[in-house]
C-alpha cells in the first residue's frame, strides 16, 4: 500500500491539542477513501519516524490505527486497524521510555502496559481479523488504541510528573508564538 504514488504525509497534531481528546467512532464502512486514508496514515508514521498512528493524530475522529513494530528497519511489516477490540491477557510489564509522535519535545516515560493482547479487527478489505500481539506490537496497539479513547500516555504518569511536564510544555508553546 505504500508508495503508490497517490501517498501524501499528513499533520500530526501535538498536545494539548483538544481532538486528541475525543473519543473516536467506529468505521461504518471500508472503502476506498478509508484505504486512501490508511495509505496517508502509514506514509506520514514513516515520515515521522514512528511505529504507530492512529486517526485522532491526524485530525480524523475515527476508530482507526496503522503500526509497524518494524518501522525504520528493514523488517517492515505494516498493519492497518480499523475498529479494533483488545483484550489485555498478559502480565503488566513497563514500556520503558515510551514515546509519542503527538507529545511534543520528545518528552519519554515508562507506563504500565500489558505484555500481551488478544486482538480483533477489520483490515483494509473489511475483513474480520483475530491475533495474539505479545510484546513490542502488544505495547504499539495499546498505545494507538489509547488514542481512540481519547487518551494519551502522558495521562498515566504520576501528578508530580504531569504537572512538570505541563508546565515544560506551556513554557514550550509561548516561544513557538
Amino acid at each position: 500500500m505504500p508508495g503508490t504514488g497517490n501517498d501524501m504525509i499528513l499533520d500530526i497534531f501535538t498536545y494539548p491539542h483538544p481532538v486528541l481528546r475525543k473519543i473516536s467512532v467506529p468505521v461504518d464502512r471500508v472503502d476506498d477513501e478509508i484505504r486512501e486514508l490508511a495509505a496517508n496514515m502509514l506514509e506520514t508514521m514513516y515520515a515521522a519516524k514512528g511505529v504507530g498512528l492512529a486517526a485522532p493524530q491526524i485530525g480524523k475522529n475515527l476508530r482507526m490505527l496503522v503500526m509497524d513494530p518494524g518501522s525504520g528497519t528493514d523488517e517492515q511489516c505494516p498493519k492497518i486497524v480499523i475498529n479494533p477490540e483488545l483484550e489485555l491477557t498478559g502480565a503488566s510489564i513497563v514500556s520503558e521510555q515510551e514515546g509519542c509522535l503527538s507529545v511534543p519535545m520528545g518528552y519519554r516515560a515508562d507506563v504500565q502496559r500489558s505484555s500481551c493482547v488478544n486482538l480483533k479487527y477489520l483490515d483494509v478489505n473489511g475483513n474480520t481479523c483475530e491475533e495474539i500481539l505479545e510484546g513490542f506490537p502488544a505495547i504499539i496497539i495499546q498505545h494507538e488504541n489509547d488514542h481512540l479513547d481519547g487518551k494519551l500516555f502522558i495521562d498515566k504518569m504520576s501528578h508530580l510528573r504531569r504537572t512538570l511536564y505541563d508546565s515544560k510544555v506551556k513554557k514550550w508553546l509561548k516561544q513557538q508564538n
